[in-house]
């Protein structure tokens, strides 16, 4: 459980043609152990995490959700959702940045025609573009203004991850008139889009996240991939796949920081007395209530895992349904990603905060970096609360209602 934290050197180059399960799993591995041995150096920096993505493509990850024949990766959510948890286990703010990235980039196929998908995720691949923005709803909404050209977006929106390193957007826009809101990609490079880094958290500080502000910025008609009604007369079944698709990667993300708490907690646990003092009330490995502390949040971050495969192979499965999914068969899906994501709330924020009582007070040293994880943990939920994801849960049980169609922020 967990990442080991010895030093590795750096990541592996991209070999694309031993891609595949077992190749992925020692990218991630090692890609991770790279980012552990200077994570607390980078988190109190605090700077945009230019040189992280930078290690990210240099090992493929980037393009690993993108079609083999388009040059990508050609691996399924089942693979990244664990790249995903082993990166966040080294380092919370990088994984969520590298969920936002695959999740961002991917729904373009959601929503986008064959050919404009093809066509961006070709390029996405040869350039290994990283995505940022989102498409969650937020008021005021991005307006989206039909002119001679195509259209002009307008507007100001703050996005959790991924702007201030991103080669594109992916933002929700309503369409001036109808109201009706629309994906759209967005070089941030064109003129009238300014970034900005003004969210200041006091966790994640290396997810990127930031606003983005649109000054009359023209948008190609192809560059406004379709619509993201939740009308079923406009959403299928597998499209509406999209939100717990998007909603486990928080799961496995918080996952990730829990098992990456214990797994560091673990090693300066074992690492003997010499760097305890005599009057801190620290147990030792054998210390009753010391064992007790990591028996509770193993089971209960062993618990949460077994609850995420499960959403995974649904996730999956859902997927490979295609258009024979049904609307009761998406709903038993988000349900169980619901209970997923709620679960490993828990098993983040117990584990992350108990941590520090485990080790005691010398976890209040800066130099450790053992709070980062709480802070990580913390920010993360404080965006993603798990109360409306409870709800649906009962909903469903007690009524059989079917959760609504929302999208991650």
């Amino acid at each position: 459980m967990g990442v080991a934290l010895a030093p590795s050197g750096p990541a592996a180059e991209f070999d694309q043609s031993g891609t595949g399960s077992a190749h992925w799993s020692r990218v991630a591995r090692e890609t991770a152990e790279d980012l552990a041995t200077d994570a607390v150096a980078r988190d109190q920096a605090g700077k945009p995490p230019f040189d992280e993505v930078s290690r990210l493509r240099e090992s493929g990850l980037l393009t690993l959700l993108l079609p083999r024949e388009l040059g990508g990766g050609g691996a399924d959510w089942t693979q990244a959702y664990a790249v995903v948890r082993e990166i966040a286990a080294a380092d919370g703010a990088i994984g969520q940045l590298l969920g936002c990235h695959y999740f961002t980039s991917w729904s373009v196929r959601s929503f986008a025609d064959p050919a404009l998908t093809a066509r961006l995720e070709r390029r996405s691949a040869a350039e290994q573009w990283c995505w940022g923005g989102g498409l969650a709803r937020q008021e005021p909404a991005l307006t989206l203004t039909p002119d001679t050209r195509g259209y002009v977006l307008n507007g100001r929106q703050s996005y959790a991850a991924g702007v201030l390193v991103a080669d594109r957007l992916a933002v929700r826009a309503v369409r001036a008139g109808t109201g009706e809101p629309f994906a759209v990609v967005v070089d941030p490079a064109r003129a009238g889009v300014v970034v900005d880094g003004d969210t200041d958290p006091f966790g994640q500080r290396l997810a990127a996240g930031g606003s983005a502000e649109f000054d009359a910025v023209p948008v190609a008609a192809a560059d406004v991939l379709g619509s993201l009604s939740a009308d079923e007369d406009v959403l299928s079944p597998l499209t509406a796949l999209v939100s717990p698709v998007g909603r486990l990667l928080s799961a496995q993300l918080r996952l990730g920081m829990a098992e990456g708490v214990l797994a560091e907690a673990r090693e300066y646990s074992r690492s003997g007395p010499s760097h305890r003092h005599p009057d801190w009330p620290v147990g030792s490995p054998r210390d009753p209530q010391v064992l007790t502390a990591y028996g509770e949040l193993t089971v209960l971050t062993r618990s949460a895992s077994a609850l995420a495969d499960e959403a995974r192979r649904a996730v999956q499965g859902g997927l490979d349904r295609g258009e024979d999914l049904t609307y009761e068969e998406y709903a038993e899906i988000a349900v169980l990603v619901a209970m997923a994501e709620a679960a490993a709330s828990k098993a983040a924020q117990e584990s992350t905060a108990r941590a520090l009582d485990i080790i005691g007070a010398r976890s209040a040293s800066a130099r450790l970096g053992f709070d980062r994880f709480w802070r990580n943990a913390r920010t993360h939920t404080l965006y993603e609360p798990v109360g409306h994801r409870l709800q649906d849960v009962g909903d469903y049980f007690l009524n059989g209602a079917h959760p609504p169609f929302v999208l991650p922020v």
